[in-house]
């Protein structure tokens, strides 16, 4: 019973999916802070090459600083870290694992996942892995500094940092394959009596569909980690022309999985955007089956549009065709879930809370990630604009404006469920207008910059005479980016003043209708005072007029 486990067992070596829900939800949060002051640390030596950066120039050895100035290779460090924070470390686990775990057995009806021990050996697999990846910092040689996507042969060859990086990656890579295991079999099997799989609400569909492709994908890029730490380590030559590698094949085992990551990181977004919408709108979701058999046709096509990183490699021109093609066509399924939410929004009764504001972003911010994504779907502009800022801006507008946006509305939309307490409405919305506004005035010039030829992965863009010109923007970037991370401050206030000081919270303050708000809040151990069975569709109705409709049993 849940009185008798000690502190230890209740709430740091825990169990309950619930706890290691929460226990990612911290944890992601603390490292997506992390990766945001790397990419300022980043915006400053863009914006103002070769000048000190105040203070923080203090904060490090002199090996990464000499009198403040940034040198290249911390830099180059720097912006592999960023990336590798933010999506292994961030956004991944803070969809996946924080929200699938916390949400999934709740909208099911199930009293925990299928494997409870499994479910914890995946966050204490996941939460030291930044940490063993940051530790070349402290090393001679210094961190890894091939980018996120580790090319050979310089990821083959380069200091200490790099196998912590890879070693760092495998830990990710385990955790994300144990929960992908252990959400399947408890949507699978543990739903409760009534819940049909076209029952279940689009977060458990996003979710379930994601872990699909997570152990499907998953192992190719942990096969290509080994054999990379083998090419460091034991003198194989996997990826190494000198011995008969090939450098090619590891960007075909990278990107096998790291296309379907992108949807890995989009998908449970995109759930958790449709009940919220669907709540807010106080409307039953627009389309609900085609919003499914949409997010299953964008991860199939998700395996099967890797090439489109490689138009630069050489590749035959049909095979460029079929992956430009197909590219393409995930435009079509994307385009439904857009529809469909803007149907779900038309002529409803909209609340503009702070999750629904960040709901509806994520959907603006998705369009325009999109359409980016569509001129680099074709071979002969992608070949134009392969490697510079416009690629950037695309991914930042996916990631951050797709995935982060969804991730705050999550936040805000179950933190009640979550804690017993409401967050500061007020606050919400001036952490979202400070959000929304610097985001867009952060990443939309980078688009402008890429097509100007400006690359991406360059130390000082002073050097370059015909990018002189585009300086201007660079620290209009900067200034940007660093005032979208004061937008943040809010946030975490409100986080830290509602967990201790936050107005209660009913069982359902927002009147949903899927059915994780007919447990408490916070749910006990169990969750359900009643096992439930379930009698309607999900979002048939915008207000449950007695408890009866998740309990018919309390008439009894």
């Amino acid at each position: 019973m849940e009185h008798q486990l000690s502190f230890w067992r209740k709430y740091v070596f825990s169990t309950d999916h619930k706890i290691i829900g929460i226990q990612f939800l911290f944890t992601t949060l603390f490292y997506f802070l992390l990766g945001g002051f790397l990419a300022l640390l980043l915006r400053w030596q863009l914006g103002y090459p070769g000048k000190p950066m105040p203070i923080l120039g203090e904060l490090f050895p002199q090996s990464m600083m000499v009198g403040g100035i940034m040198l290249p290779e911390f830099y180059n460090a720097l912006f592999t870290m960023h990336a590798s924070v933010m999506i292994f470390f961030a956004i991944i686990p803070i969809l996946v694992g924080a929200f699938g775990n916390f949400v999934v057995p709740l909208q099911i009806g199930a009293r925990d996942m299928a494997f409870p021990r499994l479910n914890m050996f995946s966050y204490w697999f996941f939460w030291p892995a930044p940490l063993v990846a940051m530790v070349g910092f402290f090393l001679e040689g210094g961190a890894a500094a091939t980018g996120w996507t580790a090319y050979p042969p310089l990821s083959a060859i380069e200091p200490i940092g790099q196998t912590f990086w890879i070693i760092a990656v495998l830990l990710v890579g385990t955790s994300s394959i144990m929960g992908a295991i252990n959400y399947l079999t408890t949507i699978l099997n543990l739903r409760a009596p009534g819940m049909s799989f076209f029952r279940m609400p689009l977060t458990t569909w996003a979710i379930f569909i994601t872990s699909i492709l997570s152990l499907l994908a998953t192992p190719v890029l942990t096969t290509a980690m080994i054999m990379l730490l083998f090419d460091r380590t034991l003198g194989t030559h996997f990826f190494l022309a000198e011995g008969g590698g090939q450098a090619l094949l590891w960007q075909h085992l990278f990107w096998f999985y790291s296309h379907p990551a992108v949807y890995i990181m989009i998908l449970p977004g995109m759930g958790i955007v449709s009940d919220v919408i669907a709540t807010f709108s106080r409307k039953p979701l627009f389309g609900y089956k085609m919003m499914v058999f949409a997010i299953a046709l964008i991860a199939f096509l998700g395996f099967i549009v890797w090439g489109h990183h490689m138009f630069q490699s050489g590749m035959n021109p049909t095979v460029g065709t079929s992956f430009m093609l197909s590219t393409m066509l995930i435009a079509v399924p994307s385009g439904i879930k857009v529809f469909n939410w803007l149907g779900t929004m038309w002529r409803g009764s909209l609340r503009f809370t702070p999750a629904m504001l960040n709901a509806i972003a994520f959907v603006s911010m998705f369009v325009i990630g999109g359409l980016s994504g569509i001129f680099m779907a074709s071979t002969a502009v992608d070949i134009f604009i392969h490697d510079t800022f416009f690629i950037v801006g695309h991914i930042h507008y996916v990631l951050f404006g797709g995935s982060m946006f969804a991730a705050f509305a999550g936040i805000y939309y179950w933190f009640p469920k979550m804690f017993g307490r409401q967050l500061n409405d007020w606050l919400g919305k001036l952490h979202f207008i400070g959000t929304f506004i610097f985001f867009n005035l952060t990443f939309f010039p980078m688009h402008i910059l890429g097509i100007g030829g400006h690359m991406r992965r360059i130390y000082d863009p002073t050097q370059y005479v015909h990018l002189q010109h585009l300086q201007p923007m660079n620290e209009f970037i900067t200034i940007s980016s660093f005032l979208l991370g004061l937008a943040q401050i809010p946030f975490i206030i409100n986080i830290v003043k509602s967990l201790f000081w936050g107005k209660k919270a009913e069982r359902n303050p927002w009147q949903a209708n899927t059915l994780e708000w007919a447990a408490p809040s916070p749910p006990p151990h169990g969750n359900f005072e009643t096992p439930p069975t379930v009698y309607r569709e999900p979002y048939e109705y915008s207000v449950p007029s007695r408890e009866k409709d998740y309990w018919p049993q309390n008439e009894e």
